[in-house]
């Protein structure tokens, strides 16, 4: 089986991210920090260079007090 890889999704799921995270006031540091994660990662999730899983997804919605749905919704 073949890996598909979307690069144009993951780069607008990052760009849309990265505004929910600062329209709460919220910086890489601090999403970082609440998600446990380590703080590249949230950048490479952001500028779409990593296809991040549905586990890191589901925490930073959490961290973000979001719907994961809201992630999508670009």
């Amino acid at each position: 089986m073949k890996y598909y890889r979307d690069d144009i999704f993951i780069k607008k799921f990052g760009k849309h991210l990265k505004k929910i995270r600062k329209s709460k006031d919220v910086s890489q540091e601090e999403l970082a920090y609440r998600t446990d994660f380590e703080l590249s990662q949230i950048g490479r999730i952001e500028r779409g260079t990593v296809n991040t899983s549905i586990s890191h997804i589901s925490a930073i919605a959490k961290a973000l007090d979001v719907h994961p749905s809201e992630l999508f919704k670009f």
